[in-house]
């Protein structure tokens, strides 16, 4: 268990906000959170960044509010990387045992593993994420740890997820250059650190897809049987509404946000009794606008997030194994009628996450908006852990570790 001494980072860099969180792993294995920083993000552009100078110093100003209220230094982060450049595929890799009447060793895993991850990756992709989703062992298959079974042949199921080595080395720079350093394995796939704190065990086994909403871009991860098996991400996110109501109604990108987040308050299923204020650009008067119009606004950029949603379930070959339905995170959650639109226009169950596991935390973070933040730093305590383990000598203990945010 990591010690009250050993804070644990996660920085959540996004297009619209940047969060650092510190935490603990208490006795009862749950967070404890120790400070949070938020802070407006500048230097992005469609989820890349464009002004790095601007994006480091928006980290520097979260981490040390979050410092601030922790008492503590931070000098070591995990860190969030999302948006449309971040893909996954599934691969596969065997070996054979190496000695069939000890059974399958960790080595043996070790290998299959290796050889399943050693595709070819194009020269401008770094690999972020290698999840083990099952094993085979000679002609038995669904294996979920194959450790001291006996068999010939041994074969690995991974899900593989990468980024543009670009756009993955610009958010490490940016991190480092505000003063912080990356453990190994330390950036994680956003919709993974969201599902981390707001997945249970039982959704994750019976199906379940983790929609991500962020400002640039919407990021995805489809679980089935307890692992990944399918990542995506589409090029439509909170932002886009936002600036659809901006010219849609000639006001102000920051009154378009106000107004996103009232129509927000309201089901969109629902009649929209009364109006709004709305400023106009320069100095044009204000004029009164209808929820009616604000929704005919926003909905058709609803829909079409949810048919892009749509065709990534479909493409990913296991929409109708998703008993658990969808769990909507990130701050484009807060829209509110989108659950409802999803689950009327899907025909899947859908509700909106919330941070789980966290006690005396002080704060307010009941909010699907901070799932991604949560779970990075859920994340590193759990490979924290897994790191004292080995290093104690247990075994059973690898694949787990290589699996990524989802155990």
């Amino acid at each position: 268990m990591a010690q009250r001494g050993q804070p644990i980072v996660g920085i959540d860099v996004g297009s619209s906000k940047t969060c650092a969180l510190i935490g603990y792993a208490s006795e009862t294995g749950n967070l404890e959170v120790a400070g949070l920083g938020v802070g407006e993000s500048k230097g992005w552009r469609k989820g890349v960044i464009v002004n790095l100078d601007a994006v480091v110093l928006a980290i520097k100003k979260a981490v040390e509010v979050a410092e601030s209220a922790a008492g503590v230094p931070v000098d070591s982060a995990y860190v969030g990387v999302g948006g449309t450049h971040v893909r996954g595929v599934n691969a596969q890799g065997s070996c054979l045992v190496a000695n069939r009447a000890r059974g399958v060793t960790q080595e043996d895993i070790r290998q299959a593993i290796r050889v399943a991850e050693a595709v070819a990756l194009p020269p401008d992709r770094e690999l972020l994420h290698v999840l083990p989703q099952e094993f085979l062992l000679d002609s038995q298959d669904g294996i979920r740890d194959p450790l001291g079974m006996v068999g010939t042949r041994l074969e690995a199921n991974v899900h593989l997820i990468t980024a543009s080595t670009t756009a993955w080395q610009n958010v490490v720079t940016a991190v480092n250059k505000a003063g912080i350093e990356i453990p190994d394995s330390g950036t994680v796939f956003e919709a993974l650190a969201s599902a981390e704190a707001s997945l249970s065990a039982d959704e994750r086994e019976l199906g379940v897809g983790l929609i991500d909403l962020g400002a640039g871009s919407t990021d995805l991860v489809v679980y089935v049987r307890r692992t990944a098996r399918y990542t995506a991400s589409v090029p439509v996110g909170g932002d886009h509404f936002t600036n659809d109501i901006a010219v849609g109604l000639r006001t102000p990108i920051p009154e378009a946000e106000k107004m996103k987040r009232a129509w927000g308050h309201r089901d969109a299923s629902q009649s929209e009794p009364g109006a709004l204020e709305v400023p106009s650009v320069g100095e044009r008067p204000s004029r009164v606008v209808s929820y009616a119009k604000l929704n005919e606004i926003i909905e058709p950029r609803a829909l079409e997030l949810i048919e892009l949603i749509g065709i990534e379930l479909e493409r990913s070959g296991f929409i109708k194994q998703l008993g658990a339905g969808l769990v909507l995170a990130g701050g484009g959650a807060r829209l509110g009628g989108f659950a409802t639109l999803a689950e009327l226009t899907l025909g899947l169950p859908v509700r909106v996450a919330r941070p789980m596991g966290l006690e005396r935390t002080g704060m307010d973070l009941a909010d699907p908006a901070f799932c991604a933040v949560v779970g990075l730093v859920a994340y590193g305590k759990r490979m924290r852990l897994l790191q004292d383990s080995r290093n104690k000598g247990l075994v059973g203990k690898l694949w787990g570790a290589l699996r990524g945010p989802t155990p």
